[in-house]
């Protein structure tokens, strides 16, 4: 190995750590009628405060919700009554991300898929190998849910990820499935399963609402707010997931709605839509980032 991959091995580890004191704070912090964005910005404070920076806004999904909800400015909305609330949360140091998520249910029904989650999330880290195709590793973690009596999401997979990306470019399936990707020596993947009632679709779709916003590049714009802000994301996110709430105060309040839109239009930016369980069933999620090594993986969340 040389310096420069150990430096990279430092910073990712480093990465890991703060993701995992952060996880297990949070795990206490949530609870059900609190707003959502004190959840958001608690993470965040807590990611910036460790010297990490957020690989990505802190995702607060409930319910049927499975993914890409973080509060936009201003949100008033709450953490319901016998609710499941998945927080997933992503950390990096000079680029290197680390991504880790778990379930909390206010439900006492609901308990048994965040478990479900976390025994197919285990199964799948004592298993995985360098040189396993991924297939492999979706039919083991469809297996674990399966045996339980319950649902895996099957167009929501885990992700390799890379320098300045949370998804670079491999997915990693929760279900069995044709595909020819191997898992890499030495690559650093997120396994994320996400479980649902047997009698749910187990599917996605992209709900009405995004929260969660990309850059993707430099578009000539005519509103110098709107320029002034593409600047500011440019320079602040790269290429990694931010939220709106992020932003504030970067041009004046009164110019801010405009030039936000002018940048979507343009499409200087995406947006990432929140996802929904097809059947409105509820939904848990468990993740953590693992570093591939030659008889198996490191758990670096």
């Amino acid at each position: 190995m040389n310096s420069h991959d150990k430096e990279a091995l430092e910073k990712l580890r480093l990465s890991g750590k703060i993701l995992r004191e952060t996880r297990e704070e949070m795990k206490g912090f949530v609870r059900e009628d609190m707003p959502i964005i004190e959840i958001c910005e608690k993470a965040e404070a807590l990611i910036h405060k460790k010297g990490g920076k957020p690989a990505f806004p802190c995702n607060v999904s409930v319910n049927e919700i499975a993914a890409h909800y973080t509060s936009p400015p201003n949100d008033t909305a709450r953490i319901p009554k016998k609710s499941i609330v998945k927080v997933d949360i992503g950390v990096h140091v000079d680029g290197y991300v680390t991504d880790t998520a778990f379930t909390v249910s206010f439900n006492p029904e609901y308990k048994i898929l965040a478990e479900t989650a976390e025994q197919a999330l285990k199964a799948a880290i004592d298993n995985i190998r360098p040189e396993m195709p991924t297939s492999k590793l979706g039919e083991i973690i469809e297996k674990t849910i399966k045996s339980r009596g319950f649902k895996p999401i099957s167009n929501l997979t885990g992700h390799s990820v890379g320098r300045y990306l949370v998804h670079a470019g491999t997915s990693l399936p929760n279900v069995s499935q044709l595909s020819f990707s191997k898992i890499k020596l030495g690559g650093v993947y997120a396994i994320e399963p996400f479980v649902t009632l047997p009698d749910a679709v187990g599917r996605v779709e992209d709900g009405d609402k995004a929260t969660i916003f990309r850059f993707l590049k430099s578009k000539s714009v005519k509103n110098p707010y709107a320029k002034q802000l593409m600047k500011y994301i440019e320079e602040n996110f790269r290429t990694l997931p931010f939220a709106e709430r992020w932003l504030e105060g970067v041009v004046p309040n009164e110019h801010h709605r405009d030039a936000f839109r002018e940048l979507l239009t343009s499409k200087a930016i995406m947006s990432y839509p929140i996802f929904v369980e097809i059947s409105r069933k509820p939904v848990a999620q468990a993740e953590h980032t693992v570093l591939i090594v030659q008889n198996g993986c490191v758990v670096l969340t």
